[in-house]
């Protein structure tokens, strides 16, 4: 008998470990935080999601959820597993303090370059860095690419140190979560000081404010 409790014991404990293991590694109604804030401008982004980027999964967010499951030929659940997060672009892992290192990063140089910018200028040029960052021609971390040598003014001037308003950090926040105004462009400039003729070369995707976006 007594052996039959403690067996007991060990299996709930076991069962709750996989549940907590599956929480883990999916977003469900009832969820928080930047992960489902990510999803949510992505689903936002593509037309599913109609509600506010608030990084609080509801119905409005299961419900975008399950449609972008069933256009996709996924079990509509309205459950983002691992198999829904990949066709969505997201990651489910990764810790918040490393998120929003990367955020303040990306604020700090959006402020620094595009402050006074249209908003979708703004966004783009965090676009730019992210791009670069998913480009092997280029080092594979948000601090990596904005601190290469020579690749933006303001980290050779000190601007990067400036602190960002609110809107620069919200463009950064639209960019790690998927809009990209540039459609993937790798590089940006403004054509009226820039002097480098070999960027003035490069095939221009957009104009957008005095920043223009390229390959």
């Amino acid at each position: 008998m007594r052996y039959k409790m403690i067996l007991a014991v060990f299996l709930c404990f076991v069962l709750m470990l996989a549940v907590l293991s599956v929480d883990a590694a999916s977003l469900k109604r009832g969820s928080s935080g930047s992960k489902v804030e990510q999803l949510q401008q992505r689903l936002k982004n593509w037309g599913y999601y109609k509600g506010e980027v608030d990084g609080i999964y509801g119905s409005g967010t299961e419900n975008a959820v399950k449609q972008f499951q069933r256009k996709n030929g996924l079990t509509a659940d309205g459950v983002v597993g691992p198999a829904t997060a990949k066709k969505i672009g997201i990651t489910l892992s990764g810790g918040q303090a490393s998120a929003s290192k990367d955020v303040d990063l990306l604020a700090r140089l959006i402020y620094g370059e595009a402050r006074g910018e249209p908003y979708e200028g703004q966004v783009a040029v965090a676009a730019v860095v992210l791009n670069r960052v998913e480009s092997s021609k280029f080092p594979n971390s948000i601090a990596s690419v904005i601190y290469q040598p020579g690749a933006f003014d303001v980290v050779s001037d000190g601007q990067i140190y400036l602190t960002p308003d609110d809107t620069a950090y919200k463009a950064a926040r639209d960019a790690m979560a998927g809009w990209d105004p540039t459609g993937g462009c790798i590089y940006y400039y403004n054509p009226r000081t820039a002097t480098s003729s070999w960027i003035k070369n490069r095939p221009v995707i957009r104009s957008i404010g005095r920043h223009v976006f390229c390959f």
